[in-house]
């Protein structure tokens, strides 16, 4: 035994001090390994849509609902099935809806029937967990008595009066309803074991914050950034690009609410330079794409924020790239090329129309270039994100449960793509003088991510926030997936040839099956028994599009969370559900909301099938999980044999 080997064992001991106490331990592990491996539940795209993303993660797309099937077959009605799945999914507004209509003497009869229900849902859901886990799960008032109905007494008789003198107790007492919301929630937390969610949180929909305070309490989860999140996190670091982008975008959607008082960041800078600089200038080209809940009386101001802000994300960028020769993206700097006296923008020889050449701010003769004003709004916006606490503590918790890809239990998350040409090879991406391609490409931007946080450094932070940038619009970008973004031609060029952004030949080979193996041996992965799951571009059912490529080894999980997107998919999103059985993937329609959910019992209809099921029910001993556990009961034989063999003494 070496010295380093010694130094570890000793440490161990110290947890584990006896020879008893390091074989219980063995044999707790060991029999972990034999339990069915928890359910893990994926959803992608989200984009702000909080109350569609709460209800499909308290459904546990459809678990729940599958459960109580399971539990209760035909015995119950599917009105009594729906009302049971409403309560478990929306416990206290359910509750206030059932004691307002029901009298003394039936509410107690209805208690003792749900509080039942619950219970046997609650011995089902909890079954493939060890007692110690299900244990650290309850919640605190109610723990033992909990774990007390669910757990099967030998010694006890007539257990039926056992248990009905529990319950009876409970109601007798008063304590009827909380135990309702104790049970509910236990069981929307154990019916799935870790949520993945495959990127983009933010922009779009009215509520990422909402979203990000559910996934910061939530039990098990990671996250693979998305282009929406990763710009947002540059924001959050302080990158005046990012949050030029993140604003405009904002602005754009009618979703400047988000900022001011879902993150209490000041905009008055940004609106009262935009009221004088632009207060004659044709904000036509900058209108507001609002949904019902937007205030029109804002909209004047808000064209005009909006024009603001996009010429600043303009300039900013343009800055940027010219800093950056190495990003290759000196095709994007088009402030120059603008021909005022005719209105175009003129590019190799060819003149394109403008719709809008009113730009009060931009020198002609050095475009990219902040006037003093612009420069004094920027600074006082980077101080509102980088004081932001709540946002700060979002993008820490991003940073903490993420990145830009995830290996776990077989399966690869990515959100965008592995950047490739035609043939299928990964293309070749210099970042900072070195190239990097396939795996390494991801490591080293998502290195330097982390620097554009966290370092004190300012010439190495800077770096990494400009790669942030790059990872958000990058043409060799993973999440973006583009030859470019073309915001400023979308915004004023007439001709719709020039808004083309083509994707990435990844997009082209997702069904070659030589291409989706190269990916998993470059990841590591076995390629005969993976799954790459795949975020950011939405499947587009209406034309027959499929989620599932190259035979079922690649999934892409985006038909459009976004509201903004479902006229285009057809369907409200995707999600994939994998357990020890195998995985299905379920298609949702669209959310009406949480009110009707509640008053109508109205869940959301959604259509799942199997996509493969293992022939062997899937234990812990194959997960990711298992492989760690079995390293502990590895290093724990070792502490047993070093005991035995005199080597280390017991202590106690």
């Amino acid at each position: 035994m070496d010295d380093l080997e010694l130094k570890y064992l000793k440490s161990l001991a110290k947890q584990y001090p006896t020879i008893a106490a390091a074989s219980t331990e063995i044999i707790n592990l060991q029999a972990i390994l034999n339990l069915p491996k928890g359910t893990e539940h994926f959803m992608t795209d989200i984009h702000g849509e909080y109350e569609q993303f709460n209800h499909i993660l308290k459904n546990g797309s459809g678990s729940v609902r599958r459960k109580i099937d399971e539990e209760f077959g035909n015995t119950l009605s599917i009105k009594d099935k729906k009302s049971l799945a409403t309560l478990i999914y929306y416990p206290e507004e359910k509750l206030d809806i059932v004691t307002r209509q029901e009298d003394e003497v039936s509410i107690e009869d209805w208690y003792k029937i749900t509080l039942h229900r619950l219970v046997q849902i609650t011995k089902r859901v909890s079954s493939k967990y060890t007692r110690s886990k299900v244990r650290k799960a309850l919640p605190k008032d109610f723990s033992y008595i909990i774990e007390e109905l669910i757990t099967e007494k030998a010694e006890v008789q007539d257990k039926e009066a056992y248990y009905n003198e529990i319950i009876h107790t409970i109601i007798r007492i008063g304590r009827a309803q909380e135990f309702i919301v104790a049970l509910s929630n236990l069981i929307q937390r154990l019916v799935i074991d870790h949520l993945h969610i495959v990127g983009d949180i933010f922009d779009r929909g009215p509520g990422p914050h909402i979203i990000l305070d559910t996934l910061c309490q939530y039990h098990s989860v990671d996250v693979q950034w998305g282009n929406h999140d990763i710009v947002w996190m540059g924001a959050a670091s302080g990158h005046l690009a990012c949050i030029a982008n993140v604003i405009r975008m904002a602005a754009r959607y009618g979703n400047l609410d988000t900022l001011e008082e879902g993150y209490g960041i000041n905009l008055i800078p940004l609106a009262t330079f935009a009221l004088d600089a632009y207060k004659d200038a044709d904000c036509e080209a900058f209108a507001i794409k609002y949904n019902t809940d937007y205030d029109t009386k804002d909209l004047s101001l808000d064209m005009k924020m909006h024009k603001a802000i996009a010429v600043l994300q303009f300039k900013l960028e343009g800055q940027l790239i010219m800093r950056r020769p190495e990003f290759a993206m000196q095709d994007r700097l088009l402030l120059e090329h603008i021909d005022y006296e005719n209105k175009a923008l003129v590019l190799e020889g060819i003149s394109y129309p403008l719709k809008d050449v009113d730009f009060p701010t931009i020198n002609r003769n050095r475009p990219y270039e902040l006037t003093g004003e612009e420069e004094q709004v920027m600074e006082r916006l980077r101080q509102a994100f980088v004081k932001c606490e709540k946002l700060q503590k979002h993008v820490r918790f991003l940073f903490s449960k993420g990145g830009l890809y995830k290996v776990y239990n077989s399966n690869l998350l990515y959100h965008g793509c592995v950047p490739m040409d035609e043939e299928g090879n990964f293309n070749k991406v210099n970042v900072y003088g070195e190239e990097y391609s396939g795996k390494e490409l991801y490591d080293v931007l998502e290195h330097y991510a982390r620097k554009g946080y966290y370092s004190h450094d300012l010439k190495e932070k800077l770096k990494g926030q400009d790669i942030i940038w790059y990872i958000w619009a990058g043409p060799n970008s993973p999440v973006f997936g583009k030859d470019k973004m073309a915001t400023f031609e979308r915004y004023l060029v007439e001709d719709k040839e020039l808004h083309k952004e083509t994707k990435n030949a990844y997009y082209r080979l997702l069904d070659s099956e030589m291409v989706v193996n190269r990916i998993l041996q470059e990841f590591g992965l076995d390629e005969v028994h993976s799954h790459i799951v795949n975020g950011h571009v939405p499947v587009e059912r209406k034309k027959g599009e499929t989620p599932i490529r190259c035979g079922g080894k690649l999934l892409v999980i985006d038909g459009g969370f976004s509201k903004a997107y479902q006229d285009k998919t057809g369907i409200a999103g995707y999600t994939l559900v994998v357990n020890s059985h195998g995985m299905r993937l379920v298609a949702h329609e669209p959310f009406e909301s949480t009110e009707s959910a509640i008053l109508h019992e109205s869940d959301i209809f959604s259509d799942s099938f199997i996509l493969e099921t293992t022939a062997l029910r899937q234990k812990i001993s194959d997960t990711e999980i298992g492989a760690e556990l079995k390293e502990s009961i590895h290093q724990l034989e070792e502490l047993l044999q070093a005991y035995r063999d005199g080597i280390l003494i017991e202590k106690g």
